[in-house]
């Protein structure tokens, strides 16, 4: 075979193009082969499943399936972080399954918190509706990247980084969030690692965060597992 620098050129330039487009197929949810693929809850036999839910016969689909008024209420802040996330994503919107997308609605108290989190399957873009939060990202290398979102304004999170916002106001506030992925997935820093299941070592959590066991295991009395 040639050296690389001996190829011809419209080869090396149609390789770096198939590049170019093979990266972002690697990002996001694959790319459905039908019009769509509303989601068969009923024909589930177990939580395993390959990568989405089943597919009802396209003559069963209905217009509902398509159609959810999930986002329409506000969701209940009196809680210790003051916010609440409601998603409409795959579960709960059938017409959703394979379509790549989904969305959620986050209302806070004023100065509410939606603590640090990830989303391991999808990048994030968030739209504020009322009010104005202090929002923020750190990179794999521990810079944050963070500054102040007002009404009418859109921040990005990209895929899988840590991240936050905060209502810096006294009166509630409200954002709508887009997502790449049918079900983005959420991991919270604090229950992952305070309230896993079986639960993450005290003396682990200690050492890392250079505290004492005591106070580990007071902030796991306060995230009871779920599972």
């Amino acid at each position: 075979m040639a050296p690389i620098n001996q190829l011809p050129a419209a080869l090396l330039a149609a390789c770096a193009v198939f590049l170019a487009l093979a990266a972002p197929l690697l990002a996001g949810n694959p790319d459905m082969l039908q019009d769509f693929c509303v989601a068969d809850y009923k024909s589930l036999k177990g939580p395993l499943r390959l990568n989405g839910f089943p597919c009802k016969r396209p003559e069963n689909a209905t217009a509902n399936d398509f159609f959810s008024n999930v986002l329409a209420k506000p969701g209940n802040t009196n809680n210790p972080v003051g916010s609440a996330v409601t998603a409409a994503n795959v579960e709960n919107l059938p017409g959703l399954n394979t379509l790549g997308v989904s969305m959620s609605r986050v209302d806070y108290a004023p100065w509410g918190v939606n603590p640090p989190h990830t989303h391991p399957r999808a990048t994030e873009i968030i739209f504020v509706l009322e009010g104005s939060l202090d929002v923020g990202f750190v990179t794999t290398g521990g810079y944050l990247y963070g500054r102040t979102v007002c009404k009418g304004e859109i921040f990005v999170f990209p895929r899988g980084l840590l991240h936050f916002q905060k209502n810096n106001g006294g009166a509630p506030a409200v954002a709508i969030s887009a997502f790449n992925s049918q079900l983005p997935g959420t991991q919270s820093l604090a229950v992952a690692l305070f309230g896993a299941s079986p639960p993450v070592p005290t003396d682990v959590l200690a050492r890392a965060l250079q505290i004492d066991g005591g106070v580990v295991e007071a902030i796991k009395s306060k995230f009871p597992t779920n599972y």
